[in-house]
């Protein structure tokens, strides 16, 4: 009977950790990129639920190409110097994100696997350790050689599909590949409660 009892519950718990086991996109490329849950497809967007995830951020100067590839460069002299400082910090996750703040604020962030050994946020005065909660993200896939210009363009179609008015909403950009790669996967990302702030604003 005990045997029988341990064995139901082996069981039990082998299709708990199975049903919870995320399986990612193949836009990810077998490599890790945050974990959410598809709520709902709109006509021209995704609604999806976001995990909590710890991103590791640089403000960008501008949105020329010069200043993106110099926050870039940042944040792998970051990474390479904590890594050698015992941390355990990856540089082949995906999405790269650009965040967009009141059209003129750029940040760039890598995401940063669960579990990761991230050092003190003081480390760095450059480079910031985020870390966002569990939320709802407006999403719109798109594809093309990613771009600052693009980006816009197609958060203004996301807002359309959603039939909002996001004036000054933030929103980030997410590629999931190198800008070099003859694809791209790409992504506008608008959270929920950036569009209820800018409706309430």
């Amino acid at each position: 009977m005990a045997r029988q009892l341990a064995l139901a519950l082996f069981l039990f718990l082998v299709s708990v950790c199975t049903a919870r086991a995320w399986l990612a996109p193949d836009f990810c490329h077998e490599k890790q990129c945050p974990e959410y849950k598809l709520i709902k497809k709109g006509k021209g967007y995704e609604e999806r639920l976001y995990d909590a995830a710890q991103w590791i951020t640089t403000k960008v100067e501008s949105d020329e190409s010069i200043d993106l590839m110099a926050a870039n460069s940042r944040l792998k002299a970051y990474c390479k110097k904590q890594n050698d400082d015992g941390y355990n910090i990856p540089e082949d996750t995906w999405p790269v994100v650009i965040t967009v703040r009141r059209g003129k604020d750029y940040y760039l962030s890598w995401f940063v696997p669960p579990g990761t050994k991230t050092p003190p946020p003081e480390s760095d005065p450059l480079v910031t350790i985020e870390s966002r909660p569990e939320a709802t993200v407006y999403v719109r896939v798109f594809g093309g050689i990613p771009s600052i210009k693009g980006g816009e363009e197609n958060a203004k179609a996301l807002c359309k599909s959603l039939d909002k008015d996001c004036t000054d909403t933030t929103y980030c950009g997410a590629g999931y590949e190198s800008f070099f790669s003859p694809s791209h996967h790409n992504e506008i990302w608008i959270y929920a409660s950036d569009i209820n702030k800018s409706e309430t604003s």
